[in-house]
């Protein structure tokens, strides 16, 4: 399929211009990026397996009745999307401490929490994506209280299905974020899971070891992010041919 015009690019990812009106080309990067870009590298076959990734966890959601945006696989590296408006949040779910809730609280990390805690962060990278409260999100019309009603349900169900998941092929779902999107049918409008759900945006640690199979591996150095990730693909029966693996790049 020919690529249209660019619309945005990001991180991770670069969103073009759809075949049909209401419909978006999102292609998935081999760029590995932490602490808001400070640190980058290119992973080869990292967008390979997210794409593939994504689509697994995309269409079980929407095999369960959570709707999200996902329509198609296109290739090896690019899914067909439904055009959304972004909520300007980042919604975090967490059912064991770690990384900055553990530096906030002084909570040791992988204590497991009383239940499920979900936190928004306001998108901003130039802020560094602040923690935000719903009084903020309220006072400053980022989103009406019955559409965090809705993102709040969403964000649940998603952790159920995810969770439930990982935890059949030995893997503890720590946290993870997701971005919701308002779509509109006609003068109707409902939210949707958006973006994407891979290791990038997950924390995932095997059961028995506590090995960590997710972006913490770059953030800290523990070792190889493609083969991280592979391990995941491998476990969920997700397992693309990719290229060999090879020596990261650093990005000064």
């Amino acid at each position: 399929m020919a690529r249209r015009k660019k619309i945005y690019e990001g991180k991770a990812k670069i969103l073009y211009e759809g075949p049909e009106p209401g419909t978006i080309v999102q292609y998935f990067k081999d760029d590995a990026t932490a602490f808001n870009a400070e640190k980058k590298a290119v992973i080869e076959g990292k967008g390979v397996l997210n794409n593939r990734l994504s689509e697994f966890f995309m269409t079980g959601l929407g095999q369960i009745g959570v709707p999200n945006h996902f329509i198609k696989r296109l290739n090896m590296r690019e899914q067909l999307v439904r055009t959304v408006e972004i909520v300007p949040l980042e919604i975090i779910v967490r059912n064991y401490a770690a990384g900055t809730m553990s530096k906030r609280l002084g909570i040791d990390e992988g204590t497991q929490l009383p239940r499920p805690i979900v936190e928004y962060c306001y998108k901003d990278d130039a802020l560094g994506d602040p923690l935000v409260t719903e009084e903020h999100i309220a006072a400053f019309g980022w989103a009406s209280q019955q559409d965090m009603d809705d993102i709040l349900s969403l964000a649940l169900r998603v952790n159920d299905f995810l969770s439930g998941v990982m935890l059949a092929v030995g893997i503890r779902l720590v946290d993870f974020k997701i971005e919701v999107g308002r779509v509109f049918d006609g003068d109707f409008q409902r939210l949707i899971v958006a973006d994407e759900i891979s290791p990038d945006s997950c924390r995932l640690w095997d059961m028995e070891t506590g090995q960590k199979l997710d972006k913490d591996v770059f953030r800290r150095d523990l070792g190889d992010l493609k083969d991280a990730y592979t391990e995941v693909a491998r476990r969920l029966g997700v397992m693309p041919k990719t290229a060999p693996v090879t020596k990261p790049t650093l990005i000064n």
